[in-house]
């Protein structure tokens, strides 16, 4: 697993729609007072004799589930265990919106729904679903009930809706992943994904769970024959280029790389630069760019249709007014059909749709470049609230791994892997396109049309993604290969243009999370290598003083490590003594009085960085008071961790906190050998 966790993006939800328009809206209208009403109601009629009433409360709880205060009362009503048997209904139809609500609330009940729809054996008649679709495909027969209503779609569309439950579910819960392996799924899901060509939506979906599967799982690794890793090739080496086929092959690039174990060696250097390929195309394309053709596109084509209607409109009264009988025809603007299901899904324009693909295309590659940079890391949780001690270096975080209890150590890149980044510039396209805010054009559009609205936080995310990604690239890459200290510098000034353009910029945590975690990177490798800081006093405490104000622990500790690191450098030079008081005087203020001792340890490891050599350092730290404070403060320190530690805090933040406590007894001694020195 890479330092960042792979997310997926929030796929348009199933809405209820049709005949079933009254459960729907009395779903929708439904929030606390009475979720339980709708709830019992929609849940007896899943009963019902009737395939149409089944299908219709199946929907009235596709839409129901999207609201969070009425999951309780599902669970108590046991909808898990109501709704599993419809997904082999003998109607497709109901199958198929079972699937969907499953789906729904997989999706918005987090990893909690998902593990108890596990205990609630969910994944029994979902696997028993997903093998009969299979055999459905297989065989490209139905049975008669089902022929006389339904077509081979139908069964693509029912694995589409069951795939994304799998995947949701597998996600969250490893007992999922356990069934996943026994039930000899990878099998079934492999040939949906050989459906790519003529389903590409299918695909999509499968290539999602598969990325999900195949992480951490040597188990299934050895399930991977060679006719599989095939299926995984032709897909991501499709010659088709329509955006959704590009993100197609990007999941499939990650799924790959979460192979690389059971790739013969001899192959690894030529897959590793197909997968690199593959995201460098990728990250190629100008996104606001696309955005911006695209909704034009859509706007030129729903003006075209409305034209046509027009003029069919025009055409049918000219006729209905020749007529001898017209005026016994009620006069109507337009004759209503019969509304179905499938009128009120959500709207699915391609040019939305191929947006969305290219978007959720390219963060998926920025997060798999970032797993591509470490081997191993700490759990999902830990690798953002990681901090470290040294004497001698403030380890970076996101950047480290433990084994056997040791302190972390620095991961690096294999050679092949640092080859295909040099070779594809991926560095180049991460620092100076993908960092850079979006398009404000793009933005400007999507801001004004509701249905591409979302896309405003997508290419947020992907900037995010991308400063990330570029913390990852600085921290393992030579600077030779960053472009040499003049990049970084510029790299520095680009970074810092980003931060201070954005008056309110702590407002925006997941960006100053990003941002700073980048900054943190670069400032530690610029330090490493002797090569100039450009970042003021006034910008760097301005900074500092936003961040530490942030309810996120890793901007914390971002913001803290940013003032050690620079502190350590200013230490050395002359006529720093008032900027290191500053910051001596805010690194232990957070550390005596931040909530977290993570970010609290993250402070006394900055102090010892700045404090440890100069003679600006020592002159400041007497001044400062220096060692009263932590002399008073570390039986504190020390009784926080043996009160809280075990509670709040992993085994690996302990080691760490340990770590600390022990390098605070020896900085306190050090300190003590200073103030005799500059006072005898």
């Amino acid at each position: 697993m890479g330092k960042s966790r792979t997310k997926r993006f929030k796929r348009p939800q199933f809405s209820p729609t049709g005949d079933c328009q009254a459960e729907a809206a009395a779903a929708n209208g439904t929030e606390r007072e009475e979720d339980d009403g709708p709830a019992a109601e929609l849940l007896e009629k899943l009963q019902h004799p009737s395939a149409e009433v089944r299908e219709c409360a199946c929907a009235g709880l596709a839409r129901l589930v999207q609201q969070r205060p009425v999951l309780p009362g599902l669970a108590r009503r046991d909808a898990v265990r109501r709704l599993g048997p419809l997904l082999l209904d003998p109607s497709l139809a109901v199958r198929e919106t079972a699937a969907g609500a499953l789906r729904n609330l997989s999706a918005c009940g987090g990893f909690e729904v998902c593990d108890d729809m596990v205990t609630k054996d969910i994944m029994t008649p979902l696997v028993a679903l997903l093998k009969e679709c299979s055999a459905g495909l297989d065989s490209n027969e139905m049975s008669p009930r089902e022929k006389k209503d339904q077509n081979r779609n139908s069964v693509e569309n029912i694995a589409n809706e069951a795939m994304n439950v799998l995947w949701n579910i597998c996600e969250c819960s490893n007992r999922a992943v356990t069934i996943f392996n026994k039930e000899g799924c990878l099998e079934i899901v492999l040939k949906y994904l050989s459906r790519f060509p003529t389903n590409v939506d299918l695909a999509i979906s499968v290539a999602y769970c598969l990325q999900t599967v195949t992480e951490d799982n040597p188990e299934l690794l050895k399930s991977f024959s060679a006719p599989a890793l095939h299926v995984l090739e032709s897909a991501m080496l499709s010659p088709v280029s329509s955006m959704e086929y590009i993100l197609l092959k990007t999941l499939v690039a990650g799924t790959i790389w979460n192979l690389k174990d059971i790739i013969p060696s001899r192959s690894q250097a030529e897959i590793i630069n197909a997968i690199l390929k593959i995201l460098s195309d990728v990250l190629d394309l100008d996104a606001g760019e696309t955005v911006i053709r695209m909704h034009e596109a859509e706007k030129q084509r729903l003006e075209a249709a409305a034209e046509t209607e027009d003029v069919q409109e025009s055409a049918s009264r000219d006729a209905l007014m020749e007529d001898d009988e017209m005026e016994e025809i009620p006069h109507k603007r337009k004759i209503r059909r019969k509304t179905f299901i499938s009128d009120l899904l959500p709207p699915t324009d391609q040019e939305l749709r191929e947006t969305v693909a290219l978007l959720t295309a390219q963060q998926t590659a920025l997060e798999i470049i970032v797993n591509m940079c470490c081997s191993e890391d700490p759990s999902d949780d830990e690798w953002e609230e990681l901090s470290s001690s040294d004497e001698s270096d403030a380890f970076m975080e996101n950047s480290f791994s433990e084994c056997g209890g040791q302190l972390l150590s620095p991961l690096c890149l294999s050679h092949e892997v640092h080859t295909a980044f040099t070779n594809y510039l991926i560095p180049k396209k991460v620092i100076f396109e993908k960092t850079a805010f979006p398009n404000s054009t793009a933005v400007d559009i999507c801001s004004r049309s509701p249905t591409w609205k979302s896309l405003v936080r997508k290419m947020n995310t992907i900037q995010c993604r991308a400063l990330v990604c570029l913390q990852s690239l600085v921290s393992l890459l030579d600077v030779d290969h960053l472009g040499g200290p003049a990049a970084l510098q510029t790299l520095a000034q680009h970074l810092s243009q980003l931060l201070f353009s954005q008056p309110d910029f702590a407002k925006h945590v997941d960006f100053l999370e990003a941002i700073s975690s980048a900054l943190r990177a670069l400032l530690q490798t610029m330090a490493s290598k002797n090569i100039s800081q450009c970042m003021t006093p006034d910008q760097l405490m301005t900074l500092c003083t936003a961040g530490i104000h942030s309810s996120n622990t890793g901007v914390r500790v971002n913001v803290v490590s940013i003032l050690g690191i620079t502190g350590s450098v200013l230490a050395k030079e002359d006529g720093t003594l008032e900027t290191l008081k500053t910051i001596g005087c805010f690194l232990l203020e957070v550390a005596t009085k931040d909530p977290s001792l993570v970010v609290a340890g993250e402070a006394l490891d900055a102090l010892f960085d700045v404090f440890a050599d100069g003679k600006e350092a020592e002159r400041a730290s007497v001044q400062i008071k220096l060692l009263s404070a932590l002399k008073e403060f570390q039986p504190v320190f020390k009784m926080k961790i043996r009160k809280e530690g075990r509670g709040k805090y992993s085994p690996d933040q302990l080691c760490v906190l340990d770590n600390v406590k022990m390098n605070l007894r020896r900085f306190v001694a050090y300190q003590e050998t200073v103030e005799e020195r500059l006072t005898a």
